[in-house]
């Protein structure tokens, strides 16, 4: 019987995704206070998100939403999150498993998670490489406008350099 190495990328990717799917279910069950806000960066172009075509058009690689004043239904499930969000006054509900998020950061306590990718059970197929399989989410596609850019500035960035593979 042979033993595999501990893969410490994989294990920092779960536990960072753990954190933003904490962070989450913290602000579905309790909401946001003050000026607290999540901007999450993720591929769009990943198997399981769900977003209006003409925005995936728009957006083929990648896009970021905030979440902050106006947003509803928002649900964490173990492998994705699904959110009401407002894009020039048109709802829409997208869905975003977590293997497709880049980027998770709160700028109004000067945090930021930079995930990579990979590190679950299955892979797909996506332009321009591989990244983990997500279940499909039965959650309809609506009409959207643009999702805002969040601001530069300064944030906490977590580095994952020294656990590379070289």
């Amino acid at each position: 019987m042979s033993i595999e190495p501990i893969d410490y990328l994989d294990l920092t990717r779960k536990a960072l995704r753990g954190v933003m799917a904490d962070s989450l279910s913290h602000a579905a069950e309790h909401g946001l206070v003050q000026d607290q806000h999540f901007y999450i960066t993720f591929r769009t172009n990943v198997r399981g998100v769900v977003i209006p075509d003409w925005l995936q058009e728009q957006y083929p690689d990648e896009m970021t939403i905030v979440v902050q004043h106006e947003f509803w239904d928002l649900a964490v499930m173990p492998d994705r999150f699904s959110i009401g969000l407002s894009f020039s006054n048109r709802s829409v509900i997208l869905v975003v498993p977590f293997a497709s998020v880049k980027t998770f950061a709160d700028p109004s306590v000067n945090f930021q998670l930079d995930i990579p990718p990979g590190g679950l059970d299955q892979e797909i197929e996506v332009a321009g490489g591989v990244v983990s399989e997500m279940s499909d989410a039965p959650v309809e596609k609506t009409d959207a406008k643009t999702a805002e850019k969040p601001p530069s500035g300064e944030a906490t960035v977590v580095s994952l350099d020294a656990f590379r593979k070289k």
